[in-house]
C-alpha cells in the first residue's frame, strides 16, 4: 500500500484538478480537500464543478456557506431525473468541460450518481480518476450507490480509503495496492471544522417556530433521517418503519429531518396520521451545523444515511441503522453504530438499551482525526508530479 510521504518530488506546471460534487455528501467531504489543496505549498489547482445532482437551497446551497466551500467554477445543472437519465445526463454536460480545462485529473467522492458518471468521462478520455471514500463495500448489488462504487474503483487511477479493510476489498476485485493509498476519513475533517459552530438544537427549534422544551424530558431526544428508497418508496416499509418510530417517540421525543422524498411519501400513501406532533417534531431540510449540533446534542440517532453512521461514530453518539446491510462496517466494529434493519421489535429494544445506559459509545477508528483532506493533498499533488515528470521524460526519449 502507498502512503503519503515527504519525499522530493520535481515542481511542474500542473492541469487543474477537477473536483466534481453532486449531492449534499460529497459537500462535507470535498470541502476540507479544497481547503488543503489551497493551503498545499505548492498550491494544487483546482477547478470546482457542481453537477447540480442536489439543486435547492436546502439540500445544496447552504451547505457551501456552512462548509467554507467556495461556490463552483462551473453547475452544470443537472437535476433530478431516474438513474439513467440523471447519469446520462451528467455525463452529457461534463464532458466539454473536461474538453475545454485539460485537467491533470478528475477527482470524485462518494457513491452518488455524479460520481461514476464523471469517472466514466474522465476515463474515456484517458484522464486519471482519483476516488476518494474507495473501497466501501456493503455487497448489497440492489443499492444504486453499491454499484457507483464498485464501478468507480474500476476505472480509478488512485484510491483513497477511509479504513484499512476497504484495501482488502479492492485488491480482492483486482486492483493493485499500490493504488491505493489510506489516509482517514475526510467526513471527519468537516465534523471537526464545523464543530464550534454549530447550532444547538434549541437554537434549530426556535428557527423552526417550535418551542424548544419539546426536547427537554429526562430521556433527551432522538434525531431521525430516512431517505433510501429502500425505505420510502414502498408504502409498507415506510408505514411499517413509521409504526416503529411511533413506538419509540413513546420513550423519548424524537426530531425528524424530513427529506423531500420521503416528506412527499408520507403524504403520497396517506401516513401522515402515524405521527405523533407531541412526540415528533418534523423538521425541514437542515443545514449542515444545524444537523451536527442535533446530533450532537442526542440522546440516539435512527438514520439510514451512511455519512450519520461515521458522524455519528465521530461524535461518540449511539447510532441505529435502520437497513439490513452498511458499506461502513467500522462504525459497528469501532464506533457508535448498530445496524438494527427494519424490525419493529429490534429498532424497540435497541433503543431501550441505549435508555438504560447501554448504548455503544465506540472509539475513533484509525485517521478519523481531522487531517484526512492534507494527506490526500500532499499524495495527490506527489502523485501528478511524479506522473507528469515520467510523461515528459517518455516524451523526451521517445
Amino acid at each position: 500500500m502507498s502512503n503519503p510521504g515527504v519525499a522530493k518530488v520535481p515542481v511542474v506546471d500542473l492541469g487543474p484538478v477537477i473536483c466534481v460534487v453532486g449531492a449534499r455528501p460529497n459537500f462535507m467531504k470535498m470541502a476540507p480537500i479544497l481547503r488543503a489543496m489551497a493551503a498545499h505549498v505548492p498550491q494544487v489547482p483546482v477547478l470546482l464543478v457542481h453537477t447540480g445532482q442536489h439543486y435547492d437551497q436546502d439540500m445544496s446551497g447552504r451547505l457551501f456557506e456552512e462548509l467554507g466551500l467556495r461556490r463552483p467554477d462551473v453547475n452544470l445543472e443537472v437535476g433530478s431525473g431516474t438513474h439513467a437519465i440523471q447519469t446520462a445526463e451528467v455525463m452529457r454536460r461534463f464532458e466539454p468541460v473536461v474538453d475545454a480545462h485539460s485537467p491533470s485529473c478528475v477527482a470524485v467522492v462518494g457513491d452518488v450518481n455524479s460520481t461514476l458518471a464523471c469517472a466514466l468521462v474522465a476515463v474515456k478520455k484517458g484522464i486519471p480518476v482519483v476516488h476518494i471514500e474507495a473501497g466501501l463495500r456493503s455487497y448489497d448489488r440492489t443499492m444504486p450507490e453499491e454499484i457507483n462504487r464498485i464501478l468507480t474503483d474500476q476505472i480509478s487511477a488512485r484510491l483513497y480509503t477511509t479504513e484499512r479493510t476497504a484495501e482488502d476489498n479492492l485488491v480482492q476485485e483486482g486492483i493493485p495496492s499500490q493504488h491505493v493509498c489510506f489516509v482517514g476519513n475526510v467526513m471527519i475533517d468537516s465534523v471537526v471544522y464545523g464543530r464550534a459552530n454549530a447550532r444547538s438544537a434549541a437554537q434549530t427549534l426556535r428557527a423552526c417556530q417550535m418551542d424548544p422544551a419539546l426536547l427537554s424530558g429526562p430521556a433527551g431526544y432522538g434525531v431521525v433521517t430516512l431517505h433510501r428508497p429502500s425505505n420510502v418508496d414502498n408504502v409498507e416499509t415506510l408505514r411499517a418503519l413509521l409504526e416503529a418510530l411511533a413506538e419509540v417517540a413513546g420513550k423519548l421525543p424524537l426530531v425528524f429531518a424530513l427529506h423531500p422524498r420521503t416528506r412527499s411519501n408520507i403524504d403520497r400513501f396517506g401516513l401522515a396520521n402515524l405521527i405523533d406532533p407531541l412526540r415528533m417534531v418534523l423538521l425541514p431540510p437542515q443545514g449542515y451545523l444545524e444537523m451536527q449540533g442535533l446530533m450532537a446534542g442526542a440522546t440516539i440517532v435512527l438514520t439510514d444515511s451512511g455519512g450519520l453512521q461515521e458522524e455519528t461514530t465521530a461524535l461518540g453518539v449511539p447510532c441505529l441503522t435502520l437497513r439490513e446491510n452498511t458499506e461502513r462496517p467500522i462504525t459497528i466494529e469501532q464506533g457508535t453504530n448498530m445496524l438494527v434493519g427494519r424490525d419493529r421489535a429490534a429498532i424497540v429494544a435497541a433503543v431501550g438499551e441505549v435508555l438504560a445506559g447501554r448504548g455503544k459509545r465506540g472509539r475513533l477508528p484509525e485517521l478519523w482525526d481531522g487531517h484526512a483532506a492534507e494527506r490526500i493533498a500532499a499524495d495527490l499533488y506527489q502523485w501528478l508530479t511524479r506522473r507528469q515528470a515520467g510523461a515528459t521524460r517518455n516524451a523526451f526519449t521517445a
